[in-house]
């Protein structure tokens, strides 16, 4: 095994997916090879609030620093989980704990990377979707979601990921984009960006799923110039269960998801441990 490199890796995971057993052991043997490693995490950690602090706490004992974004399943309301917060409320909710366990999360000033491949800033994203990915046929967002029920193609946020108090995920998602665009607007520096969000800045990484009705899900599209816009190093992402590496406009798109142990045992007998964002994978 190649020894770590002096000052730690910049690492990213996300789809741990920590409600099922054999993820959750996973997390559980989770280690940095370096004291010095971070650990990025796009999302989907777990679906119960319990699920989300144990993992979040196990890993942020053990990395030196801990990065979260939200997926949409930290942001279900399961008729289960006794913490009935929905919406902006839950949101807030888990930014509560997150800072009560040093980790960090988009609400909170971006860190910057200073080991292997930096100085970077590491800015965590907090965007959702808004149903402008849209499947061949489909010129609306009420076309797509026909169209996807038609498939029997409906992501579980329908019943699930309320809103509340916008009047739709669409609402919430602009508010997000403006908010956030303004921020990075704001930026001091011209330090690189490693950016982490649960999907993808732009659709092209949607174009390889089985089930095109499923994109609508998937991101935006106020996004797609974002990493042309800002210095980016590196957009780290998850939700598509495809983990691989693209390039689009010769901006590194690292996919890190775990996802659901009937996918993950179809490439291993065990998930892939996090992945070297920096430095770059060869240098």
């Amino acid at each position: 095994m190649t020894p770590p490199p002096p000052g730690g890796r910049l690492l990213g995971i996300s789809d741990l997916h920590v409600a099922y057993a054999d993820n959750r052991a996973f997390v559980s043997d989770m280690w940095p090879e370096s004291p010095e490693d971070w650990l990025l995490v796009a999302g989907d950690v777990g679906e119960r609030f319990t699920d989300v602090e144990w993992a979040l706490r196990v890993l942020s004992e053990r990395y030196a620093r801990v990065v979260w974004a939200p997926g949409n399943h930290e942001l279900w309301t399961p008729r289960e989980d006794p913490v009935t917060l929905r919406g902006e409320a839950r949101y807030q909710r888990l930014v509560e704990l997150c800072r009560d366990l040093g980790v960090v999360t988009p609400e909170d000033p971006y860190p910057v990377w200073s080991g292997p491949g930096g100085p970077v800033l590491v800015v965590p994203l907090f965007l959702l979707y808004d149903y402008s990915f849209r499947p061949p046929g489909a010129s609306t967002k009420e076309e797509a979601l026909a169209l996807a029920y038609e498939a029997g193609v409906v992501c579980t946020d329908e019943a699930l990921l309320h809103p509340d108090p916008y009047p739709s995920r669409e609402a919430w998602c602009a508010a997000r984009v403006e908010t956030t665009e303004r921020r990075l607007a704001q930026l001091d520096g011209d330090l690189p960006i490693v950016f982490v969000n649960h999907y993808p800045l732009v659709r092209e990484p949607t174009r390889i799923l089985h089930y095109p009705e499923f994109a609508q899900w998937c991101g935006t599209e106020r996004t797609a110039d974002w990493h042309r816009r800002f210095r980016t190093a590196a957009m780290v992402y998850g939700h598509l269960h495809i983990p691989r590496t693209t390039w689009h406009d010769g901006v590194r798109f690292q996919e890190v998801s775990v996802g659901y142990p009937r996918e993950w045992r179809r490439r291993g007998p065990a998930p892939e441990p996090p992945r070297t964002i920096l430095p770059p994978p060869g240098s």
